[in-house]
C-alpha cells in the first residue's frame, strides 16, 4: 500500500514538472518581444557614472542635467535632486 501511494506521488510530481516546462515553452514562444526603450543593446554601449551614487547607467535611459558646456547623467530624480542640492 505505501509503495502505491509513493509510487502515485512520484508520477504526481514528474507529471507536474512537465506540465509547466511545456507550459512556460507555450508561453515563451507566443509572448511578443516588447518594443521598449530599456531593453539591453544589441551592441556595446559606453555606460556612464552617476556623480551622486556611482551607479552606471546607460546614456539613452538617464536622467540628465547640462551645467555649462558638460551633460551630466543620473540614474535617478532623486540622485539629480540630490546633485544640484549640493551645489546649490
Amino acid at each position: 500500500m505505501f509503495r502505491v501511494l509513493l509510487f502515485m506521488l512520484l508520477v504526481f510530481f514528474v507529471s507536474r514538472a512537465i506540465w509547466r516546462l511545456f507550459d512556460g515553452i507555450v508561453e515563451g514562444a507566443s509572448r511578443q518581444r516588447p518594443r521598449s526603450s530599456r531593453r539591453a543593446p544589441e551592441q556595446g554601449v559606453a555606460m556612464v557614472r552617476d556623480p551622486v551614487c556611482g551607479t552606471f547607467v546607460l546614456p539613452g535611459s538617464a536622467v540628465t542635467l547640462v551645467e555649462g558646456r558638460a551633460r551630466l547623467y543620473f540614474c535617478s530624480d532623486d540622485c539629480r535632486e540630490k546633485y544640484r542640492a549640493r551645489i546649490a
